[in-house]
């Protein structure tokens, strides 16, 4: 019965994996997470994070699931052979291949998603280098949705449009036809789409129902999109690791580097992730507490500091950029001075985004949803209204159960067909 059957969501982010389990009223019945013990980069890491939150979900829940959904950083790229196993580490969303541009380049158009040295074609094309064939190639989420498949046959459309999947036209870029590597890209299946049931020997080792269904996700950043339920006239700015702006438009948005447009949940989302956000303020403050420091802020005053909050080289949004260094000196003796003028930039930042993503096409926000770890930081929440000029609200639902709102979605619709082809059946003379 639909009213008995539960959805799982595993959102494999940044620094580690949340899962949550919602009920057909989407209301939170259980949330858990865990950090990498190593990093983005491993592999065995979100695999080995996934077994254990799922093992330890209470039996009387893991029995009543009856569908899960899969979402993760969009833009972390791992080589495998052809039995799913990794060639080595992923390079994560945030690594730049400038050196491949030129041939990034020869294969998708200026402004396209996949066009910037920041995009997953560079990185594709730089394991395709380090790697020997044949291999496969797949995205953080994919990946796993493969292993608990039992194969690695699909894609889902919104995690590989920045490896050069067109939204618009349903197939890979007809230069890549001709490549060696054609073999090596997913069969792409739209968002909370059906791929099959979970196989037999991982629904065992997991304690789960083998009628499980495994339903296409997403990426982290629309599942955050997702459990934030935004109003049309909302935008939504995610605080996590990483800082992105997304947003519900009528078209999608004219082509910009370091953005991207996609079709969650029959409607179209546009754009773009900096790679600014909070890992910044952990590094420069390791073990410090924040939310502590930021009470001795006062957000209606300027902190003097001129400060550009990347942990490395490399932005790809507001601006595409793989040379753009950071900017984290000076650094004052008050420690919350400094975090003043780190919580600045992050703002400058997200104003900029917001521009950009009006000046292609998006209708500038009237109000805005806050989620992630800074959505918790009234300090920072008022300096930022203070600085984009619109009110803020903030959520506090994990991502985690936006993708299991895509899980229950693809459920309650096949039961939707069960039931109108049982009536149909009925009905026949």
């Amino acid at each position: 019965m639909m009213q008995d059957s539960l959805a799982l969501g595993i959102d494999l982010g940044t620094s580690g994996v949340r899962v949550a389990v919602l009920n057909e009223q989407r209301e939170l019945l259980y949330t858990d997470s865990t950090e990498y013990d190593r990093g983005l980069a491993y592999p065995d890491d979100w695999l080995n994070n996934c077994i254990q939150l799922i093992k330890a979900i209470p039996q009387e829940l893991r029995s009543q699931l009856m569908a899960l959904a899969v979402d993760g950083t969009s833009g972390t790229l791992l080589a495998c052979d052809r039995q799913g196993t990794p060639q080595g580490k992923a390079l994560p969303y945030n690594v730049a291949c400038p050196e491949q541009l030129a041939r990034v380049r020869e294969l998708v158009q200026a402004g396209q998603p996949a066009s910037s040295a920041s995009g997953s074609l560079a990185r594709a094309l730089r394991l395709l280098q380090q790697n020997s064939q044949p291999l496969i190639l797949r995205h953080q989420a994919d990946w796993i949705s493969g292993w608990l498949l039992g194969h690695w046959r699909f894609g889902e459309e919104g995690n590989n449009l920045r490896l050069g999947w067109s939204l618009t036209d349903q197939q890979w870029p007809d230069a890549f036809e001709q490549q060696t590597w054609r073999e090596a890209l997913p069969e792409i299946r739209p968002s909370g789409s059906r791929l099959g049931n979970i196989n037999g020997g991982r629904a065992n080792q997991l304690g789960l129902s083998k009628d499980i269904l495994v339903i296409a996700g997403t990426t982290d950043a629309n599942a955050a999109v997702l459990t934030a339920d935004a109003a049309d006239d909302e935008g939504i700015t995610v605080l996590g690791s990483t800082l992105v702006l997304k947003r519900f438009i009528s078209i999608p948005l004219r082509h910009g580097a370091g953005t991207s447009t996609h079709r969650v949940g029959g409607r179209w989302l546009g754009g773009g992730a900096s790679n600014s956000g909070g890992a910044v303020l952990r590094e420069c403050f390791p073990g410090i507490d924040l939310n502590e420091l930021s009470r001795q802020i006062d957000p209606d005053q300027e902190s003097g500091l001129k400060l550009l909050p990347l942990t490395g080289q490399g932005e790809r949004f507001p601006v595409d950029d793989p040379d753009l260094a950071p900017i984290l000196t000076p650094r004052p003796v008050s420690d919350a001075l400094y975090l003043h003028g780190l919580l600045e930039g992050l703002s400058q930042i997200e104003s900029q985004g917001w521009k950009k993503l009006t000046e292609l096409g998006a209708p500038a926000p009237k109000r805005l949803v806050t989620l992630g770890g800074g959505a918790k930081n009234p300090q920072w929440r008022r300096m930022r209204q203070r600085l984009l000029g619109v009110p803020i609200r903030s959520c506090y639902s994990p991502p985690a159960a936006g993708v299991a709102r895509l899980a229950l979605t693809a459920l309650q619709q096949q039961h939707d067909q069960i039931t109108c082809s049982r009536r149909e059946s009925v009905e026949l003379p």
